[in-house]
């Protein structure tokens, strides 16, 4: 697929929180203007998702074969530019980060993937650059905090509306939220109406975060006896724990036992 072309057609008139590191052991973290960590690395196994939430955000490989191309908005510590790279190598990326501190911090100290042809870093207001796909993504990630909250620019109904055009045929959205955000309901039931209720919720196994899942349209395998079987084969593929993504699935959405409701 080729690279998509972008530019960015108004000024950046953001203040952008401080980028931080912290190190723990064989932990480096990044911050953004506060303590809490939005990113880390194993610095023995860089390509590790250190972090839960960011885990149970490749849930969705349950039900999407190996994608052409993925769009990231925001890159953090890279955590998902490097697994995508280890364990997706013939997949695209595209990251879209809107803060340069961050871009800069991360090429230097989180060891992230070359940048070519499969691997491109844009920095660029992500609520503005998915208007301009168009059917041009498989899967679209979005994990845009700016170090207090997630950036209202990426819970709006018309960034959704705009997100679903962004994705190909039987692409995929996912997205890191907060449980105890008030908010939170809102943005399920906004994500419901413009996915035509293809929505699943994946919790976290740590700090109350959710990866929620919007689909295209409805994924080829929903019965759960064939996800499980799926999760078994990914568990051992990819080293992360795809029989409790199911399970906690099956928990917290709508099924009959037997089958997802999308």
């Amino acid at each position: 697929m080729a690279r998509h072309p972008y530019r960015r057609v108004r000024a950046q008139s953001l203040e952008l929180p401080e980028v931080g590191i912290s190190e723990e052991a064989n932990i480096r973290s990044m911050h953004l203007g506060s303590e809490t960590i939005q990113s880390s690395m194993n610095l023995d196994n860089p390509s590790e998702l250190v972090l839960s939430y960011s885990r149970a955000m490749m849930a969705w490989l349950l039900f999407v074969d190996t994608p052409g191309h993925i769009t990231q908005i925001g890159l953090g510590g890279g955590s998902f530019a490097r697994w995508i790279d280890a364990f997706l190598p013939e997949t695209k990326q595209t990251v879209v980060e809107i803060n340069p501190q961050v871009v800069n911090v991360a090429r230097g100290l989180f060891e992230l993937p070359f940048e070519d042809e499969d691997f491109e870093i844009l920095v660029a207001d992500g609520a503005e650059y998915v208007k301009t796909l168009l059917c041009g993504t498989d899967v679209l990630m979005v994990d845009g905090f700016d170090g207090e909250q997630i950036v209202d620019a990426l819970v709006s109904e018309v960034f959704f509306q705009d997100c679903r055009r962004a994705l190909s045929k039987n692409g995929v959205f996912v997205t890191n939220w907060w449980s105890g955000d008030k908010r939170y309901g809102r943005f399920v039931e906004s994500l419901l109406g413009v996915f035509e209720g293809r929505v699943l919720e994946v919790p976290a196994e740590s700090h109350g975060n959710v990866a929620v899942m919007a689909f295209q349209s409805p994924p080829k395998e929903q019965r759960l006896d064939g996800l499980k079987k799926r999760a078994e084969k990914l568990s051992e593929v990819y080293g992360l724990d795809f029989r409790r993504m199911l399970s906690d699935l099956k928990r917290v959405n709508q099924n009959n036992g037997k089958t997802f409701y999308l």
